[in-house]
């Protein structure tokens, strides 16, 4: 997985098949945005009484993130990751990843547009809204050249694949995820949510691809996965989720029915013991419960259509994926 001696550009024989399968159900699962009619989004935005301005302030903070969060997800994949895993399946999806986290870009630029939304107030929000500064300063320090080969290099590395692909992908997403799907639970920005779907069935597949990696590494170089070393990810881990908190509390101050910055952080506890325990640590909180069961549902890999009822939405596994 990491400085291979072997030819990276000779594909087979296969040695990671788990890598090989995600890039196939990557490209099963292909989709764009502009598939998406947007007009009941339109009208719902448009109209004075559509949206309480609570819920305006959630779409646009949201919006705000993601819009810059999948480039930074993106330049982390090109900068880093692609330049340090030395396999070429692997490399593969790679490839695959950095393609759709352009079509996740396109979304929100497709959102944008549709929406009549001011560009500069949505792509710079990441400097003008606290919460969301801090998670991208946060993450930006673990994307680096990094030097092959040393064992401190490669911990430097493994704090890098745990940051963009257990706390960007398989943390912070998530209450953005579960805002989004919650208004369209209730029926508002429908094809917002619909896209959100489509970008969470995406995400199951890099976070797994993410773990895997990790896993693999552990047991290629156990040298790295020192106790200290694992202290100061589980610390990773707790700081994340703090900073998640805070961007609940800055998007939803008040609440909204069924969704609260209560409620987010005991689902950032809960989803951060999973995370933990993916790679290998014990659970930080202690969190065993599942405050928004509805998002489980939506979240089932085994649904034949998802729950706005407007197109199929069929998962490709790509191997073993776990969202909870």
């Amino acid at each position: 997985m990491l400085n291979a001696r072997a030819d990276v550009n000779q594909l087979l024989p296969l040695k990671y098949s788990w890598a090989w399968e995600k890039y196939l159900a990557g490209c099963s699962n292909h989709w764009m945005p502009t598939e998406v009619s947007m007009q009941a989004d339109i009208a719902l935005w448009k109209s004075r009484d559509g949206l309480t301005e609570d819920e305006r302030v959630l779409l646009k903070r949201n919006l705000g993130f993601f819009a810059t969060a999948e480039s930074l997800v993106a330049n982390n994949l090109v900068l880093a990751v692609y330049q340090r895993i030395t396999n070429p399946e692997c490399r593969q999806y790679l490839l695959r990843q950095a393609f759709e986290e352009a079509v996740h870009t396109h979304t929100f630029q497709y959102i944008c547009e549709s929406l009549g939304l001011a560009e500069g107030e949505l792509f710079n929000m990441y400097r003008e809204v606290p919460s969301i500064t801090a998670k991208d300063a946060w993450a930006l320090k673990y994307t680096r050249g990094l030097e092959a080969g040393a064992p401190q290099d490669d911990q430097d590395f493994l704090r890098d694949l745990v940051a963009f692909y257990v706390v960007f992908e398989g943390m912070w997403f998530y209450t953005g995820f579960a805002q989004i799907l919650s208004l369209g639970r209730r029926n508002k920005m429908v094809g917002i949510a619909e896209q959100y779907q489509y970008i969470l069935r995406d995400e199951s597949i890099h976070l797994n691809f993410g773990i895997d990696c990790i896993n693999q590494i552990k047991i290629e170089n156990p040298h790295l996965w020192t106790p200290g070393f694992q202290a100061e990810v589980r610390g990773m881990l707790v700081e994340a989720c703090e900073l998640e908190v805070a961007y609940a509390r800055d998007t939803m101050p008040r609440g909204m029915l069924g969704l609260s910055a209560q409620l987010c952080e005991q689902y950032m506890h809960f989803i951060t013991d999973r995370r933990a325990r993916q790679i290998g640590l014990a659970p930080v909180f202690g969190a065993d419960e599942n405050p928004f069961p509805w998002l489980s549902e939506a979240m089932d890999l085994k649904k034949e259509k998802n729950f706005f009822e407007t197109r199929v939405t069929e998962y490709q596994t790509g191997g073993s994926l776990d969202w909870d």
